[in-house]
């Protein structure tokens, strides 16, 4: 059967994904990942706009701590990423649904130490327009907080730190960049 560029033709009831084209599939994830980003952000506006930031950040922080986990299982077991060492959780962070927007690159600069670099987050760069200056807080406390969760995940003794965080000086600076180390 050939491989469908779109769904623009008569209801066809046994449909299923594995009818559409690789590149449509690869257009489909990257829009789910925007919806998971969008969903995140409008629940959080929408406690906040109803109660307060502090309740939106709280509620933000018990669903991400349990999500984070669940992430990184998720991920490793669809890719069969094996292993509890730096390397692992760089492919778990290129391949989560979680970074499919965003433009990074990793970089394992030795086999206990990898860089994590965002150079574009839609999430930051909406933070930077709405003009509050959240992104002190999400980035630099929420961010830090997931990112060790996630490393802990593949490792207990991975530890997460951040090299540089929001704001940013230039709108040409990286959005943010991380380290991860396991050290003995």
């Amino acid at each position: 059967m050939t491989e469908l560029a779109d769904y623009s033709g008569p209801l066809d009831a046994g449909l299923k994904y594995d009818d559409f084209s690789k590149e449509l599939l690869l257009k489909a994830l990257k829009a789910y990942g925007d919806y998971i980003r969008v969903l995140d952000g409008t629940w959080y506006l929408a406690v906040k706009r109803k109660l307060s930031d502090d309740l939106a950040f709280d509620c933000d922080r018990l669903v991400w701590d349990r999500m984070e986990v669940h992430d990184v299982d998720i991920t490793r077991k669809l890719f069969n990423i094996k292993g509890d060492d730096v390397a692992a959780h760089l492919k778990c962070l290129q391949m989560s649904p979680w970074t499919w927007n965003l433009e990074h690159r990793v970089h394992l600069k030795e086999p206990n130490r990898g860089i994590w670099t965002v150079s574009r987050c839609p999430t930051l760069l909406a933070l930077e327009k709405e003009g509050e200056g959240r992104e002190k807080r999400i980035c630099g406390l929420i961010e830090t907080e997931l990112l060790q969760i996630r490393a802990h995940a593949i490792n207990p003794k991975m530890k997460a730190t951040p090299l540089k965080l929001p704001p940013r000086t230039s709108k040409d600076d990286v959005h943010c960049q991380w380290e991860f180390r396991i050290e003995d």
